[in-house]
Parts: C-alpha cells; structure tokens; sequence
C-alpha cells in the first residue's frame, strides 16, 4: 500500500521543510540576488539535513543503523531536485510562451521554482518510502551494517 501513515507524517514534516526550505530559496533569490540554482539548491541541502532526520526517525520510523540510510537520502533527494527543477524551468518557460505571458526572468524563475518545489514533494516521497528508507533485510546486508 502506497499510502499509509507515514504518508500523514510526511505531509507535518514536508509542511514544516516545505516553509523553511522556501523561506531560505525565495529570499536567497529576491534578497540576495542569487541565482536560480544557488538559491533552489540552497533550499534543499539546508532543509534536506532536517528533513532526513525527521523522515528516518519520525515519519518512517527507520531503525536502519550506519551509513546506508544517509546514502541512500542523498542520492534520492539529489536525484529528485535534479529531475524537479531540471524540469520545472523549462516547462514553465514553454507554458508561460504558449499562454502569451510576457513576464520578466525574475517572474518566471520565481513559478519555475514553485513549480519544481511542488513536483519535488511528490517524487520524493515515492522515493524516501521505497528507497530511501526502506529497510532492507538481507543476510549480507546485516552484516555489512554491523561492520559500518
């Protein structure tokens, strides 16, 4: 079953990243004039290290010990702020063209980045579920986390 209790959870601590990690990218971007990678970047590194600590230990309630868990957060979240926003700017662009608006790059990296926060919430939970913190019960796995 796809959603489950953790998903509930997910949703308080995705709320919770959601405003701070926002916080952080639009005022790095309208504040501070950095730009769109930095800034959306920025907001990910920052409220991924909170995000991976609430997720492991509240929302999916992984007891996996050692270092895989962590790896494992760290490809999937890179992998999902890679395909969110390598998307959302250019489908934004091509949408905000064929809808006529003629705004400025400011505007539209301002929805761009939006848009892509807003993808990113939904590959990323599929991904932190059955990935990230999936607990893996393998002989060799167990031992391999006893050795990390």
């Amino acid at each position: 079953m796809i959603l489950n209790n953790s998903f509930s959870r997910f949703i308080i601590v995705g709320v919770i990243n959601t405003i701070v990690g926002t916080a952080i990218m639009l005022i790095f971007y309208n504040v501070f004039h950095f730009g769109y990678w930095f800034s959306s970047a920025s907001n990910y590194v920052l409220a991924s290290i909170l995000s991976y600590f609430l997720n492991k230990y509240f929302t999916f309630k992984n007891k996996e010990k050692g270092w895989r868990p962590a790896i494992r957060f760290a490809i999937h979240i890179g992998l999902c702020y890679l395909i969110a926003f390598g998307l959302a700017k250019p489908c934004v662009r091509w949408l905000l063209y064929h809808m006529g608006a003629n705004l400025s790059v400011a505007w539209i990296e301002n929805i761009a980045m939006l848009f892509g926060s807003g993808l990113f919430v939904v590959i990323n939970y599929l991904g932190q579920r059955f990935f990230a913190f999936k607990t893996v019960k393998h002989e060799e796995d167990n031992y391999f986390n006893s050795l990390l």
